[in-house]
């Protein structure tokens, strides 16, 4: 009986960590079984060493980099995996794990026994740290020799809230792409092209970008914002999971032939003159804010 009540007991331990691995165990062969070499590398940020994923397209010419943020769920397979389809588009991926070092026993985010864990991390990680971070990935990028040194940065959920505040730092990207993220407070120094993609079903994001887009319209900067119809916060991970929904499936196949057209255009041209889809909403007077937590309920069942 005893021994019953222990093994009970292990396998409610395990619940956390099998509920995580189970949540993209549809991500991690979808990786393995790529052609596209990739790499761990580890950069020097902040006095400490960054571990990174460096994904390489397969093609003759020099490529453009392509800096990407993880979700507020760490550098999963998932994110792995998407940076895997962007090299596959032409360019080199750099996916720095912004948990290096800080998982369990100075793990990174492979350590973390949960989701929970996990999102309680990035939740927490200071502001500048993670700029810092993004900085050395974007300055490791100019030194690879397949590059053509010109850097974009993407970003996901929490990364995507983090790639439109990069844009507010780093003056040498050529575009910053913000999926689902909210848009910083102080747009004033941002000096390129940023590119929206967000989901009607996501109230909590979605009213944001009524302030964003008047901020940035007031600055003179270039947003365009691109919401798509039925689809829900965090799509471009659940439009390619094996249950996903038609909404989620079209906005993230959609989103993403979107991106790589955007892409292609800022590795040819200094700026890019694709017309602004505008939302229909009316402009709120409320500020943007970058201190939006952006998980929930929705992405956590992902």
């Amino acid at each position: 009986m005893r021994r019953s009540a222990l093994k009970l007991l292990a396998a409610l331990a395990l619940l956390p960590l099998t509920t995580t691995l189970l949540a993209q165990d549809w991500a991690k062969p979808r990786l393995e079984a790529s052609p596209r070499h990739r790499e761990y590398v580890a950069i020097k940020s902040n006095g400490r060493s960054l571990q990174a994923l460096v994904v390489y397209p397969e093609i003759k010419q020099k490529a453009l980099v392509v800096i990407l943020i993880h979700e507020i769920f760490g550098l999963s397979d998932w994110a792995k995996e998407m940076a895997d389809e962007i090299a596959a588009a032409g360019y080199i991926v750099i996916a720095p794990d912004l948990l290096t070092g800080l998982g369990p026993n100075g793990g990174n985010s492979d350590a973390f026994p949960s989701q929970d864990a996990t999102v309680k991390a990035v939740s927490g990680l200071d502001s500048a740290a993670v700029t810092a971070d993004l900085d050395a990935a974007a300055d490791y990028g100019k030194t690879i020799p397949a590059s053509n040194g010109k850097t974009v940065v993407t970003g996901f959920c929490w990364g995507g809230g983090k790639s439109f505040a990069f844009a507010t730092h780093r003056h040498d990207l050529s575009a910053a792409f913000v999926f689902y993220g909210p848009g910083p407070s102080d747009v004033s120094a941002i000096t390129t092209p940023v590119y929206g993609f967000y989901a009607s079903n996501d109230a909590r994001i979605g009213a944001t970008l009524p302030a964003t887009t008047e901020a940035m319209k007031a600055a003179g900067k270039k947003y365009d914002p691109v919401t798509y119809e039925g689809a829900g916060h965090g799509f471009m991970r659940a439009g390619e999971a094996p249950d996903a929904t038609p909404e989620n499936k079209k906005a993230r196949e959609e989103a993403f032939t979107r991106l790589t057209r955007l892409l292609k255009q800022s590795n040819t041209t200094a700026t890019i003159s694709t017309p602004h889809t505008t939302l229909a909403s009316k402009a709120s007077t409320r500020k943007p804010t970058a201190e939006i937590s952006c998980h929930g309920d929705s992405s956590m069942s992902m």
